[in-house]
């Protein structure tokens, strides 16, 4: 399976910081960081984003940090 990260798809989207933001209701550098992975959306966050960015929750690169038990 191919995963892309949070900003690619953004970007796939043709879609800015900004727009994406204004969308879900949260500040440019709070997207920043997520698509950084400084820090991370929630689950309802990050499928809020996918819906977004016509993505699927399976093809969004999850740093295995967040996956390990």
């Amino acid at each position: 399976m191919n995963e892309i990260t949070l900003r690619a798809a953004r970007v796939n989207a043709g879609l800015t910081l900004e727009e994406v933001s204004a969308k879900i209701g949260i500040s440019v550098p709070t997207l920043s960081k997520w698509e950084n992975y400084k820090t991370f959306p929630t689950a309802m966050q990050l499928k809020t984003l996918c819906g977004i960015y016509g993505q699927s929750m399976d093809h969004i690169f999850i740093p295995d940090s967040l996956t390990e038990g």
